[in-house]
């Protein structure tokens, strides 16, 4: 058979064609030249990154006729029979099948003896992190002090697995993943080589599959041209490693991010038509919302850079989403995804991913005339609010007040009048419910409520930072030994707390006061007037104690500079008088 696949045709035979690795390859060609070479190795990283590569290209530059030299000539008799493997000086031992103490006994055993035709003996073994305890054990000595003659190169995808005490006795180095950017120069130079010809798009796709890792992008490569009928397409690369398209990438995401439930079903079931996985749906779902993330965040980069390459609707789809909105669909694509792993029907999770966070997310993807005429509406808006700003200050240094039917007058500046308090059905429900509440509410109930409020806002907090916003403009203004009432300044505030926030709210203060809690809210100007009418009706029934605290209570609280000593030291210690 006289084919070879294209990571072995092109492996690399010298240091400088080690793609990505500059940081290594920089330090071994001076070791090489400098002739201070290590008598152990450990290479370190994700398949595919061309450390066995450099482990041999190593063995033949320090047993090359020419050296010292950096580079290999492989060109010399030693050079071509260690590339060919004809001369067994230099032994590449696989651990995997290899890994007992047998094996590597008879290493140790053979180490002392000279080399029969290199001026090295050089043991390249691979997946070291197989070896057995045994093995590793039998290994120590030898690594540590081995004839001068002998190196060890060891390789390894999992250097957790290895004990420290081998880790210790040799030269460690990190192979990092290969960048897209590199992996398309790479392989752009092998095409120029070949009569092939393969899309842009299909080049970076193929850089992004393979995660880092060169070899697995040639073999990739490699099946598509022999896929492909006379020029390899993007769509030529997606039926290879089993992906879904773009376009349904992007059909799916915009689907969800405007709400449109039903799209976004139809484009699960023709997902399921074509007969893809579901979790790897999911998992091209979260790299390509990755990819969106990357781009926003950093542009500048060579891997946003590539990214953008060649592809206009995903730059729009960059200029689109919200990162917020990408925060939260990789979250819950990601707890989806570990649901689906152990599921027996995963496309009825993926159906319930898209459904949840379609209803979720009523974003809409803004096209760039929609975007523009935004931008004007905030502008417009933006200048009204500095005006009214102007003009308010304004008033304030002339010294003008408004009056309640809309007149100015520059004279001395009126008692305020009360401002009109909304009178709704559902304001006089809340009310009615706080007045109910109050024959049961003591002096010391409040204070608790209100020496722990602080404790119940950072519960709160912890569950939704919105929600701890919303409270921030009420107080506690009363309390029994199962309710509490907090009094709203704003209305809208109110209604947001009460409708939306409530559970939180009343599980909070549930475990700051250890036992169960149910909130009433109130708007303030009411509160004053149910306070009042509570303290009439008390003293016409005729004050007993109860009714005094609550009226002295009363009287407290309206008074702000009682209220802030009350927080700071406690109504205990405080003694009031009028």
């Amino acid at each position: 058979m006289s084919y070879q696949a294209l990571y072995r045709v092109w492996r690399p035979t010298q240091l400088t064609d080690v793609v990505g690795q500059e940081h290594i390859t920089k330090t071994l060609k001076n070791a090489l030249l400098q002739e201070k070479l290590s008598h152990a190795y450990l290479f370190t990283g994700p398949r595919g990154t061309g450390k066995t590569s450099a482990a041999k290209i190593i063995s033949k530059s320090i047993n090359c006729e020419k050296a010292p030299v950096d580079e290999p000539c492989n060109e010399c008799a030693t050079c071509k029979g260690i590339q060919d493997g004809s001369i067994v000086d230099v032994m590449e031992i696989d651990a995997a099948s290899n890994n007992g103490v047998d094996e590597i006994r008879d290493i140790r055993d053979k180490v002392k003896f000279a080399p029969s035709a290199a001026r090295y003996k050089v043991y390249i073994i691979d997946e070291v992190h197989m070896l057995s305890t045994g093995a590793f054990n039998a290994l120590l000595k030898t690594l540590e002090e081995p004839p001068p003659h002998v190196i060890f190169i060891l390789a390894t995808t999992e250097p957790h697995k290895i004990p420290l005490t081998i880790i210790s006795r040799c030269q460690r180095f990190d192979f990092k993943r290969i960048s897209a950017h590199a992996m398309l120069k790479r392989m752009e130079e092998i095409l120029e080589s070949s009569d092939v010809q393969v899309d842009e798009d299909a080049l970076a796709l193929i850089a992004r599959a393979s995660e880092g890792g060169m070899r697995d992008a040639l073999s990739l490569l490699d099946q598509a041209i022999s896929y492909a009928d006379e020029t390899v397409t993007q769509e030529d690369v997606l039926s290879i490693i089993g992906a879904v398209s773009q376009q349904l990438l992007y059909r799916v995401i915009e689907a969800i991010y405007s709400g449109d439930v039903a799209d976004g079903l139809q484009a699960v079931d023709e997902l399921m038509k074509e007969g893809k996985d579901p979790n790897r749906f999911v998992e091209d779902l979260i790299f390509f919302l990755r990819d969106v993330l990357m781009v926003k965040a950093a542009p500048d980069l060579d891997e946003s850079k590539d990214r953008l390459t060649g592809d206009d609707a995903f730059k729009q789809v960059v200029e689109s989403l919200d990162i917020q909105w990408i925060y939260q669909m990789i979250e819950s694509l990601n707890h989806f995804q570990q649901q689906m792993k152990w599921a027996s029907h995963p496309q009825v999770f993926l159906e319930i991913l898209i459904v949840q966070s379609a209803q979720k997310n009523k974003g809409t993807l803004t096209t760039g005339a929609n975007a523009n005429d935004e931008n004007e509406a905030i502008k417009t808006l933006q200048s009204k609010i500095d005006e009214l700003e102007a003009s308010i200050k304004h008033l304030q240094k002339s010294g003008v007040t408004i009056s309640a039917n809309g007149s100015t007058s520059g004279e001395s500046k009126p008692k305020p009048k009360p401002k009109s308090v909304p009178n709704s059905t559902k304001s006089r429900e809340h009310a009615k419910k706080v007045k109910g509440m109050l024959h049961k509410a003591t002096k010391q109930h409040l204070q608790t409520i209100h020496s722990s409020w602080g404790q119940v806002i950072e519960e709160v907090k912890q569950k939704s930072v919105p929600a701890s916003a919303w409270l921030n403009d009420c107080k506690p203004v009363a309390c029994s030994d199962n309710q509490f009432v907090l009094a709203f300044r704003n209305e809208m505030h109110r209604d947001m707390v009460d409708e939306k926030f409530r559970e939180l709210v009343e599980e909070a203060a549930t475990v700051v006061t250890q036992h169960d809690m149910t909130m009433l809210t109130i708007l303030e100007p009411h509160w004053e007037e149910v306070k009042a009418a509570y303290v009439r009706e008390q003293k016409v029934d005729g004050t007993t104690e109860g009714a005094s605290s609550s009226s002295e209570n009363s009287k407290e609280e309206a008074n702000p500079v009682i209220d802030e000593a009350v927080k700071l030291v406690g109504r205990d210690l405080l003694e009031i008088k009028d």
